[in-house]
């Protein structure tokens, strides 16, 4: 679903974001990707998101090749990639409803189709009774699935998140990366990005790491407990 072949990233000011990364990330996936602040964690998603170009390289989305999309195409990519931010950017002067439809009205669906996506995508992340309320009325935990709620509303095959559960405590961030396991159990393919190695040991996915822009390993990681 996703493959990295040989890419890097160097950015105007000689800093070099990602070096020679080679990844391949299956349909239906679900992995995380770990490293220091600065290790290329962003960049990577970036790169898949088309909101960098790489310096060198290839980048397959879906069996596309990205380097070869039209600019007129990449609005269509871009539909079929949810992507979830730590902060999860809500507009505090539009309804939980309102919030979660803006991928739709750009994508320009009907009335009626909005409504029932939204609220299908709220009660997937448990909040159909607060579509009306505004964002601020709402709990940091609510507001990051308000953001996930709408990542998912246009169904996309590829989920991306970038420190979802960064200003979370422990217990909302396991609720958060139950809602993401969830997506992965109907087919999602998942990459998310973290710094929570805790919580990522207890998931027991496929771990890719990145140091100085360098992919480092890949696998699960295991408690100190079950190291052999």
């Amino acid at each position: 679903m996703i493959v990295f072949d040989s890419v890097s990233k160097r950015f105007p000011n000689g800093h070099i974001g990602l070096d020679n990364i080679n990844l391949h990330l299956e349909r239906g996936e679900m992995a995380f990707l770990t490293g220091h602040s600065g290790a290329g964690k962003s960049t990577l998603l970036k790169l898949i998101m088309l909101m960098e170009r790489p310096s060198s390289g290839h980048i397959q989305v879906g069996g596309h090749r990205l380097a070869r999309l039209r600019r007129a195409q990449i609005p269509a990519l871009r539909r079929n990639i949810g992507v979830v931010f730590q902060d999860h950017q809500l507009l505090f002067d539009r309804s939980v409803f309102d919030n979660v439809a803006i991928p739709l009205l750009v994508a320009g669906f009907d009335e009626d189709d909005v409504g029932k996506r939204v609220r299908a995508s709220l009660d997937m992340v448990g909040l159909l009774d607060k579509e009306k309320l505004n964002p601020l009325s709402l709990s940091g935990g609510e507001r990051q699935r308000v953001g996930i709620a709408r990542a998912v509303v246009n169904r996309p095959a590829v989920l991306l998140a970038d420190e979802p559960t960064g200003n979370l405590d422990p217990d909302l961030s396991a609720d958060i990366m139950q809602r993401f396991h969830n997506f992965h159990q109907a087919g999602m393919t998942i990459l998310i990005a973290t710094h929570d190695l805790d919580l990522v040991r207890r998931m027991g996915h496929r771990v890719i790491t990145l140091e100085k822009g360098r992919l480092i390993s890949e696998g699960q990681l295991v408690s100190e407990g079950d190291a052999v």
